[in-house]
């Protein structure tokens, strides 16, 4: 059983109906801040469990729940003749699986028959005669929420609690960490849920017992007679004791301990692993199959980050996992194709990638994917020299900025070009590549590149004269009206070094070293002319 697809209506950064479409396993949710991937985690854990920050949503209504724009319009509107209706939030799961008639029907927004709950916090219309009187006195500057009521049903049109919808959410962030009593909530859910009812009855007994041998203590029966002396505003007796009041008064009071510390008082990436793991290894896998995770590379190291995807990768496969991430190796590994990136309240899904593309990052998750397809204009380089060399000339032509404080992110990628164009032509990036020709341009630039020729979003820049191979001999070129001025640039003895050949050979054994100092030189220098193609095309792009 799992979600297909997720509408999310006036829920905080959602200003009118968003919609996301699910992978059936592993879901990456990448955008930059403020894109509402963690709003969507929130919103399919409250459609799901009525949960928010692990307390009941019914007593934690909100106007900071709305949306703050569509909150705007509505006080706007009651200054008005024309007045808005109180605003709405809608948060529908939609959900494929098997024996779901409870649940199906056409009771949702696309009036369409499918299986999906629906959790909407609306206005109580038997509040109607007493809000007309509230807006009429002209005083009303927030959403009035003590009108407000929660709805919670199927496609069926059948109202549904947490108990009877089939699919179970677990929401784990290791950002924060969120207490009851002293104990974070989820983990000491999980292993509530995960125990048989004999073993719940056990437990809950045996706390039992801790009310006798607790009061028979000698000490906590002099505190009581003391209270109970004090306290003479009733004639009943007044004492302290263990809560008992409800049969399951344990499940708010045990605390989780890992090797005899307390669980909220460990490390924070280790609450995220062992959390994920309890989750993926629960009993009951039907009623806890859907595993949603706040970005898992806070607070891990590369060791322990290595160690949480090899579980979620080994153990997921009955499971649906929903990640959002700002890691590039979180994605990589994990699977690119994977990948939904969240841009303007849109999304965007990458399972359309090449196999080749995919398995290419699975085994060499060290390249800087997220950056690519999270900057606004990128300019791909193939290493540092090409980098510094194509930031200076950047520099000297836009009044000393550097590209990224005009939006160009500088990327080195080695020689995967055409991996990151693939995935650039998914997501319709600006994207520059400059690159050597390798002693034979139309096989190395135009043959090479022929697929994204056609694409406007899409430059490269490279030299077409093949006995200029590289970045070496095209600076060496640029400058041999002046050999001695880039022998002093680079610090070498122009005595020695009298000859392109000389300057070249040296420039392709120091590669970074030599483009450090042209970087750093106040020296007025000649750039190769596809390096300053791609300046032109940043400057074009602003």
């Amino acid at each position: 059983m799992k979600i297909k697809k997720v509408n999310i209506e006036n829920y905080k950064s959602f200003k009118g109906l968003f919609s996301i479409e699910l992978n059936e396993n592993i879901n990456i949710l990448v955008g930059d801040n403020e894109a509402g991937k963690s709003t969507i985690l929130e919103a399919i854990h409250i459609c799901l469990s009525g949960q928010l920050n692990g307390k009941y949503i019914l007593n934690q209504l909100s106007q900071y729940l709305f949306n703050n724009e569509v909150e705007k319009e509505y006080i706007k509107s009651l200054k008005t003749a024309s007045k808005l209706e109180p605003p709405y939030i809608s948060i529908e799961v939609f959900i494929a699986g098997d024996n779901l008639p409870f649940f199906e029907g056409d009771g949702n927004s696309e009036q369409k028959k499918e299986c999906c709950i629906t959790f909407k916090i609306e206005f109580d219309d038997q509040y109607k005669d007493e809000y007309l009187q509230l807006i009429n006195t002209g005083k009303v500057s927030t959403i009035p929420i003590e009108y407000y009521k929660i709805a919670w049903f199927s496609c069926a049109r059948d109202a549904v609690t947490s108990r009877s919808i089939p699919i179970k959410s677990v929401l784990i962030d290791s950002s924060t960490t969120r207490f009851q009593n002293g104990s974070d909530i989820y983990i000491s859910r999980i292993i509530q849920n995960d125990l048989e009812e004999k073993e719940r009855v056990d437990v809950s007994q045996a706390y039992r017992k801790l009310k006798e041998t607790f009061m028979e203590e000698d000490s906590i029966s002099k505190i009581n007679q003391k209270i109970s002396q004090k306290a003479n505003i009733s004639n009943k007796t007044v004492k302290i004791s263990v809560d008992l009041s409800t049969k399951d008064a344990w499940e708010t009071s045990l605390i989780t301990y890992l090797d005899d510390v307390p669980f909220h008082q460990i490390g924070k990436g280790e609450q995220c692993i062992i959390k994920t793991n309890l989750a993926l290894g629960h009993k009951k896998a039907k009623e806890s199959n859907l595993i949603l995770i706040e970005e898992p590379e806070n607070h891990l190291s590369y060791s322990k980050l290595n160690q949480f995807i090899y579980n979620i990768e080994s153990t997921c496969t009955d499971k649906q996992i929903i990640i959002s991430t700002h890691s590039s190796f979180v994605v990589n590994k994990l699977g690119i194709e994977n990948l939904i990136l969240l841009h303007n309240k849109k999304t965007t899904s990458l399972k359309d990638l090449s196999i080749d593309t995919q398995d290419f990052f699975k085994k060499l998750p060290g390249y800087e994917t997220l950056r690519m397809i999270l900057c606004q204009k990128a300019i791909l380089v193939e290493g540092p020299s090409d980098e510094l060399i194509f930031q200076k000339a950047y520099i000297e032509r836009n009044q000393g900025k550097l590209p990224i404080q005009d939006g160009f992110d500088v990327i080195s990628v080695g020689l995967t070009f055409k991996r990151f164009l693939e995935i650039a032509s998914k997501i319709e990036k600006d994207i520059a590549v400059i690159t050597d020709n390798d002693k034979d341009f139309v096989k190395n630039i135009t043959k090479k590149y022929i697929d994204y020729s056609s694409f406007p979003f899409i430059k490269i820049c490279a030299d077409n004269r093949d006995e200029l191979r590289t970045l070496e001999y095209q600076f060496t070129d640029a400058n041999k009206g002046d050999l001695k001025k880039i022998c002093n640039v680079v610090e070498i003895n122009g005595e020695v070094y009298n000859s392109e050949e000389k300057i070249i050979n040296y420039l392709v054994n120091n590669k970074t070293n030599w483009a450090l100092k042209v970087f750093s030189s106040n020296i007025e220098l000649s750039y190769p002319d596809y390096i300053l193609e791609a300046v032109k095309w940043c400057n074009e792009k602003k």
